[in-house]
């Protein structure tokens, strides 16, 4: 019973944290687009784009991380969790489509007559990397606790707000410097960070895709399996380890394993021993939902005689 409450209590908070983002992403996609036409500052429209992405990706955790919570089915025998992967996948794909309009954008007014920025747009562009910062903060600490990549991924996504929001103000005050110095370079500063911002988006968005799609893909690096060699290989009755792989779901892991008993012992025997390490370690390794053991014979013989050749 208590396991079952800290997870009800760990999926109430991810789905308070997506709300808290698309609420967060709402507002800044309207404030900053507002003041942005208003103001004349493409960097700061280029970064109300970047927040409708984040709007809409904001949407796309909210569905993976409601379909993840589903238990195994008859359809999914390995459960929902690689929902929230798919939904890691769509926010890339929208930061993509993003950094590409905002990228072209902000080029073409490179080549325009330049347009001073008003000064409210400096100070909306700071407001965003404040409130930015404190989502990013508080999507990263959440996401590390319950070892989610869709927040992880729009914990990532919020950081790349802050960064885009200080080069879009950047931007700004050189454009407002260089009207007020009465330098004509100066005043392309807002249209060169729009194009920056971009950059910074289109970056970010090929890190989550790739992240996505290699776990999409199931693989694991051997240090992520080490800790699980390990471990089996202390339990009592173990010889050795045959093989070992591990199905990273998102926030939880499915582990097969094949292990060699002492082919003396009885069939039930052997079955207690791959009880033992499934038991094991689903209490040793919080993320570890399944464990699937297979058991193979242990020649004492024959093994000795391996290691005398």
């Amino acid at each position: 019973m208590a396991d079952f409450d800290l997870r009800s209590t760990d999926e109430r908070s991810g789905r308070v944290a997506a709300w808290v983002s698309l609420v967060a992403n709402i507002i800044l996609m309207v404030g900053k687009g507002a003041i942005g036409i208003l103001g004349g500052s493409r960097a700061l429209v280029a970064d109300a784009i970047h927040s409708a992405a984040d709007l809409v990706g904001s949407v796309a955790v909210m569905i993976g991380l409601r379909v993840a919570q589903r238990p195994p089915d008859a359809d999914h025998p390995y459960g929902h969790g690689k929902a929230e992967l798919i939904s890691s996948a769509a926010v890339s794909v929208l930061l993509i489509g993003a950094a590409v309009q905002v990228g072209v954008s902000g080029i073409k007014a490179l080549f325009g007559p330049a347009e001073e920025p008003d000064v409210l747009a400096a100070f909306a562009a700071g407001a965003a990397i404040v409130a930015k910062e404190v989502l990013y903060r508080y999507n990263a600490r959440l996401g590390k606790k319950l070892h989610s990549r869709s927040l992880m991924a729009a914990a990532m996504d919020h950081r790349s707000d802050v960064i885009s929001s200080a080069a879009a103000l950047i931007g700004i005050v050189v454009s407002i410097t260089g009207k007020r110095l009465g330098v004509g370079w100066m005043l392309y500063g807002d249209a060169a960070s729009s194009a920056l911002v971009a950059v910074l988006i289109l970056k970010l968005g090929i890190e989550i895709a790739a992240d996505a799609t290699q776990l999409l893909m199931d693989r694991t690096e051997p240090h992520e399996l080490q800790p699980y060699v390990e471990f089996i290989t202390r339990v009592e009755g173990v010889e050795r380890i045959d093989e070992l792989r591990a199905r990273d779901h998102g926030q939880y892991v499915i582990v097969d394993v094949k292990i060699s008993v002492d082919a003396d012992i009885s069939v039930a025997e052997g079955h207690e021993i791959a009880t033992d390490v499934k038991n094991r370690m689903i209490r040793e390794f919080p993320r570890v939902s399944d464990v699937l053991v297979h058991v193979n014979p242990y020649y004492r013989q024959q093994a000795r005689r391996g290691n005398e050749e």
